[in-house]
């Protein structure tokens, strides 16, 4: 018989929509959230959590805690995890989430209810994949990418780093997107995108 493993102890850096998530889902795999960072001086708690600090407390808890950084936007998540590199960050995966053989996930990512990823598929550190995302087999996805909700990823595409795919996107099979892209919620992507930027539309193309 195997012994439980011990659980872990997650503090959450930012305590607004996105962190509440991170928060069930620690919840739902068995660790326990210890508190919030957050910049905010209102937020106190958050579901009975508590706000224990500013970001800048970090460094009071390193030693004893994991951490993810639980906010949606992906400069000012790159921000901090350039300045904090050292910590144990906490990879979140959502029980329901289906996970195929062979997938890699990243430090400091987190995977939302619903979502599917296929096999062979990598992942880097301190992405978001949202709520409901497919996720197909053989695709790259580079660190501080945020693919959001109901977002098809098909198959063998490569996502560069601190890209945003829009809720409702489609990517189909095969394509590269270059770092730095933000592709509008509903949009289908069926050719490379070799420059940062802004894409929209179906097919999407880019705006200025």
């Amino acid at each position: 018989m195997k012994k439980p493993m011990p659980e872990k102890k997650v503090m959450i850096i930012g305590a607004s929509g996105h962190g509440k998530v991170i928060a069930d889902i620690i919840h739902q795999s068995g660790d326990q959230v210890m508190g919030f960072l957050d910049d905010d001086p209102t937020k106190k708690e958050i579901h009975q959590i508590p706000v224990l600090g500013k970001i800048k407390d970090i460094q009071k808890y390193k030693d004893d805690f994991y951490f993810i950084i639980g906010i949606g936007d992906n400069q000012i998540r790159k921000k901090i995890a350039e300045n904090n590199p050292a910590l144990n960050y906490y990879t979140a995966i959502h029980p329901t989430a289906v996970i195929g053989e062979g997938v890699h996930i990243g430090n400091g990512t987190a995977v939302m209810a619903g979502v599917v990823i296929n096999v062979d598929t990598d992942i880097g550190e301190h992405c978001i994949i949202n709520t409901s995302a497919v996720v197909e087999h053989d695709v790259t996805i580079q660190s501080l990418t945020h693919i959001s909700p109901n977002t098809t990823i098909c198959g063998s595409v490569k996502i560069g780093k601190s890209c945003h795919v829009g809720a409702g996107s489609t990517v189909i099979n095969n394509i590269y997107i270059y770092d730095d892209v933000i592709l509008g919620a509903g949009s289908t992507t069926i050719n490379n995108l070799i420059q940062p930027g802004i894409y929209i539309g179906i097919p999407s193309r880019r705006i200025k």
